[in-house]
């Protein structure tokens, strides 16, 4: 066995194995070493070679920057064969990077005094997120009191002194209201700003504006922030594009030299997508070594805006609304209700599905503006415009960090996500083990290091996850409407007059969540834990993972309608409620398994023989006098060093 930069194995290829050799500025057509060729031309290449497989394929990528000028598309026809499979991997030593980057060059100092410096990049694009030097930067904004503004249904007004500058920004249209609540981050632009009044745009505005923790009525008030003007980039670090005379204007952090820094602005929404249709799935293809970097998802720059629900689900479309909503319509109401069937889920930059037996394994995701890796996830999410029938994939020993969104995402919300009019539909057999998994959900941050909605037989296991603003794994969506019988509580609110009451179980199913090291997250948002259900889980064990560092926040948190839950042998330390459960007279949360667990915190909401509970074998720890079966878990949770 050799192995790669990124520490991953590879086997010691039988003679017959074609290897395809590829560098960022390769051109030739045969791909060999001696006259290496283009990804695009690699897979041109493999075209011919893999109809009638007798061992596997290897294209191997050279150390360097490949910069995309489309996202790279696998279907059937870049598949494997006959049980063997293509395998694109970095060269032994190199790390390639897959980038959908544009660098920017040529700074000059604009302001002396304010040590703001820009470049000249071009124009006709814009970009949601910049990378300096790897990090993300923070798009140039200025927090707002929420107690100056006064909203109403076209946006909002605003009399105090403080507030006045904004009549006089040179491009308000440009600008967005970035609003964090208690479980959901929300963006709705600006159209315009004048005398005091700040007109949004639509459907964002409304969208963002009915339903549960909106903008105007939060659960809980986070910051409130105004972003994208010139005007506000009076911090270091911060950054804003000039779409219309194509400068980006950038003021560095202490000790960055703007001569030899590396900016990179991405061009593309996407990287990558594996898939192909139901009949004829995309197969057999492995990616190993590899950094996917730089992408911008722009649908929050448009009208619509980014009108989040929970999870990166999202509010599409325009939408009908009571005349009164902002009064009557705050705590949810019949036709909010009404979007609740046709939600949509953020692209991810690499996406699979219609496809089985992909595996991602020791590579590097990160600089991506939105989630790293969807997984099944609805069609609305998939650039191939087919979504969910993800079976066999594994994601291992990779890294996920400096994300704008989630980690991965494995699943859909829509009705063929739990109750799929093709079995083909279903996801299954999805393996997310040994990941390390940090500083993600860095601009919508209601995102998770890992989610997983509606999937069979799937595992998540032995990752590491830290300094998360939200959740560190939920499983499970719906809030319980979806499972038999559906949920009193969402008949009182009239949700059935706009989808059916299912009489057979989710698709959600015998999920195995087990010696996962979870700490330091819900650092930023509220309503969250460690790991979070929703909705009866079917068998779904949650065994031996370690949270740690969640003070007054939930360890283990079972939100609506989840049950069929087992926890046991976990261990929580320092931790709010270390098992938690919301329920009520009309919600279906219960027969949830907790036994032999060890906690520094006895606090607890559960109770044994209610609600079909069972809770026993609790071990309180005090002192840190951990027994040995805790520090069993403790050691043994997190990456595997294999």
């Amino acid at each position: 066995m050799t192995a790669t930069a990124l520490g991953q194995a590879t086997p010691a290829f039988a003679a017959q194995t074609a290897i395809l050799h590829v560098s960022p500025h390769g051109h030739g057509t045969g791909c060999s070493a001696a006259h290496p060729c283009s990804i695009e031309q690699a897979k041109a290449k493999v075209r011919t070679l893999n109809s009638n497989m007798r061992a596997d394929i290897v294209v191997q990528l050279a150390g360097g920057t490949y910069r995309l000028s489309a996202p790279l598309t696998f279907t059937r026809a870049d598949s494997g064969s006959n049980g063997h499979t293509v395998r694109w991997q970095a060269a032994p030593g190199a790390r390639p990077v897959i980038s959908g980057a544009q660098k920017a060059t040529g700074w000059t100092r604009h302001d002396p005094a304010k040590n703001i410096w820009k470049a000249k990049v071009g124009t006709g694009f814009d970009i949601r997120q910049l990378y300096v030097d790897g990090v993300q930067a923070t798009r140039a904004r200025t927090q707002l009191n929420r107690a100056d503004l006064t909203s109403d249904a076209n946006g909002y007004t605003f009399t105090s002194d403080a507030l006045k500058y904004l009549n006089s920004l040179a491009d308000p249209g440009r600008t967005e209201i970035d609003a964090l609540g208690s479980f959901t981050n929300r963006y709705s632009p600006v159209a315009d700003i004048s005398d005091g009044v700040i007109t949004m745009k639509q459907p964002a505005w409304n969208n963002n504006t009915f339903g549960y923790d909106t903008i105007g009525n939060p659960f809980r008030q986070g910051p409130l922030y105004i972003e994208n003007a010139y005007e506000f980039l009076d911090t270091a670090g911060e950054w804003y594009l000039n779409t219309r005379t194509g400068t980006l204007f950038y003021k560095p952090l202490p000790g960055q030299n703007m001569s030899t820094v590396d900016v990179e602005m991405p061009r593309l929404e996407s990287l990558l997508s594996v898939g192909g249709t139901y009949q004829a799935p995309a197969t057999h293809i492995t990616f190993s070594g590899l950094q996917f970097s730089h992408t911008s998802w722009l649908q929050p720059s448009t009208g619509q805006g980014y009108a989040n629900q929970q999870t990166g689900a999202f509010v599409y479309g325009d939408w009908q609304r009571p005349s009164d909503a902002l009064g009557s319509c705050q705590y949810g109401c019949k036709l909010f209700e009404a979007t609740r069937p046709h939600w949509h889920q953020m692209p991810a930059a690499v996406q699979v599905s219609a496809a089985s037996h992909i595996s991602f394994t020791g590579n590097r995701f990160t600089q991506l503006g939105q989630v790293a890796l969807g997984i099944g996830n609805d069609a609305n999410a998939h650039a191939t415009g087919v979504g969910l029938g993800a079976d066999t994939v594994s994601v291992t020993g990779n890294v996920f960090t400096q994300g704008a969104g989630g980690g991965v995402v494995v699943g859909g919300l829509q009705a063929d996500a739990h109750h799929p009019s093709d079995p083909r539909m279903t996801n299954r057999n999805i393996t997310i083990s040994n990941n390390v998994m940090h500083d993600l959900a860095l601009d919508y941050r209601d995102m998770t290091a890992v989610l997983v909605t509606y999937a069979t037989d799937s595992t998540v296991s032995h990752n590491e996850i830290y300094d998360m603003p939200y959740t560190g794994i939920a499983i499970g969506y719906g809030w319980g409407t979806n499972d038999p019988g559906g949920s009193q509580d969402y008949v009182n609110r009239g949700l059935y007059d706009f989808q059916p009451v299912y009489s057979t179980p989710t698709t959600l199913k015998n999920l195995k969540v087990t010696g996962n090291y979870l700490h330091d997250v819900m650092r930023t948002m509220d309503d969250g834990a460690c790991i979070y259900t929703l909705s009866d889980g079917q068998g779904t064990r949650i065994d031996r993972n370690y949270c740690a560092d969640n003070s007054g926040h939930y360890g283990i948190y079972h939100d609506e309608g989840s049950r069929d839950y087992t926890d046991i042998n976990n261990v929580f330390r320092d931790t709010g409620d270390w098992d938690h459960e919301n329920s009520n007279s009309t919600n279906n949360t219960g027969a949830l398994t907790v036994t032999d667990n060890w906690t520094s915190n006895p606090s607890i909401s559960l109770t044994d023989g209610q609600r079909g509970n069972t809770v026993t074998g609790t071990v309180v720890v005090s002192d840190g006098n951990w027994p040995s079966g805790a520090k069993r878990v403790m050691e043994n949770a997190g990456v595997h060093p294999e």
